[in-house]
């Protein structure tokens, strides 16, 4: 363990995060200082709203710190149903089940949609680690496709067209570029080669479609997506993941996926939490307006200044720098002025492409995201990147 790890520190990809010592806030305490956070997940600001806050206190004192069980046996409480509840009226669909972690609900549902090698899963290639590591868990023939390239997808369905059962896969989102999948193309050729469609809409739920409503939403698809997975831990500003879709789907899951049959239930105070996010979400619209605001103006700003942000269509804005040395000098850089942006760099991205990740939320001010370009338009020329 120690050589690989040694390994990584020679080449400058190994991970060393700093300790955040106040709540995740736009401007919080990292490593003793006063901080400008830009990589968090939590988009829509609402780790300390206080209507979530309560909740959680609230439902804490009444229920107790745990559940005391799995749900499967007897760790199911009013509170549990009750977020799921409010989490398909969100989503627009019949029915949905809540999961310790948007990790645990790929890896747990992934591998019931198929059964051996008779199926397929069609994978986009830039999906996320827990969907790669869902599909893992299965003995199902694996196709993948280029990124996005939907002639690509449909050439790798017409090679397994004679697959029992045919999966398609893709992040609704793609955390590292924050570009969006072309969801409507993809149903509309999982529907002519008779293929179930999963989307993975953790950074798109708060952020994508009508209110925050997601990507299915987005492209305005309810009922023609099979199986949306989702998390709380990041623009809902909670924990916790998501599966949503027919009741058919939620009593599926219910009863095959083993990471929600063998894991303890949630918290009753993050159960309540859960349920308090959504109600703000749908109740209060402007966070989610302010988090496009905010995106815009900041993406716009760092282009004009010469920066290159990829691909990016969401609030995740990457600023490309290539080499993975670069990316964490200046990481450090923007550490040394009071802005926390994390270095993207391999494996998580290509060798040639780490970055540093930028995340907006609806918190930050104007005067902060000015801060911030002030303190990127002095370093950028530093490292050659404008």
């Amino acid at each position: 363990m120690r050589e690989r790890f040694e390994s990584l520190q020679s080449q400058g990809l190994d991970w060393s995060p700093p300790t955040l010592e106040s709540a995740n806030e736009p401007r919080c305490i990292i490593d003793g200082k006063s901080t400008i956070m830009l990589s968090a997940n939590n988009y829509l600001n609402l780790t300390n709203h206080p209507k979530v806050v309560t909740a959680m206190i609230d439902a804490t004192r009444k229920y107790g710190a745990g559940s005391g069980s799995v749900r499967a046996i007897a760790g199911t409480m009013d509170i549990h149903l009750e977020a799921e509840s409010k989490v398909a009226e969100f989503k627009g669909v019949e029915s949905a089940l809540i999961y310790s972690a948007g990790y645990t609900a790929n890896v747990g549902l992934i591998p019931t949609l198929v059964r051996g090698k008779q199926d397929v899963i069609i994978s986009d290639e830039l999906n996320h680690g827990s969907i790669i590591d869902g599909v893992r868990l299965t003995k199902a023939q694996r196709g993948v496709y280029s990124h996005n390239d939907m002639g690509a997808l449909e050439m790798v369905l017409s090679q397994y067209s004679n697959a029992e059962r045919k999966l398609i896969i893709t992040d609704g989102v793609f955390s590292m570029d924050g570009d969006i999948a072309p969801l409507a193309d993809i149903s509309k050729l999982a529907d002519e080669h008779n293929a179930m469609v999963l989307v993975d809409d953790c950074h798109g739920e708060g952020v994508l479609g009508n209110g925050g409503a997601g990507i299915v939403d987005h492209f305005g698809l309810q009922g023609k997506v099979d199986f949306e997975v989702g998390s709380f831990s990041k623009a809902l500003g909670v924990q916790g993941g998501i599966v949503a879709g027919s009741d058919d789907v939620r009593n599926h899951a219910l009863n095959h996926s083993r990471s929600w049959l063998l894991s303890g239930s949630q918290p009753p105070g993050v159960a309540a939490a859960q349920k308090a996010a959504i109600e703000v979400l749908m109740q209060e619209p402007e966070h989610h307006r302010r988090l496009w605001d905010n995106t815009d103006y900041f993406r716009n700003e760092l282009q004009s200044m010469g920066f290159d942000t990829g691909v990016s269509e969401t609030p995740i804005i990457p600023v490309i720098c290539g080499d993975s040395s670069i990316a964490k000098e200046f990481s450090t850089m923007l550490a040394s002025e009071g802005v926390m942006a994390g270095a993207i760099v391999f494996p998580m991205v290509a060798r040639d492409a780490a970055r540093i990740r930028t995340q907006m939320s609806a918190g930050l001010t104007r005067d902060d995201l000015d801060e911030v370009l002030r303190i990127f338009e002095k370093v950028g020329p530093k490292l050659n990147l404008i």
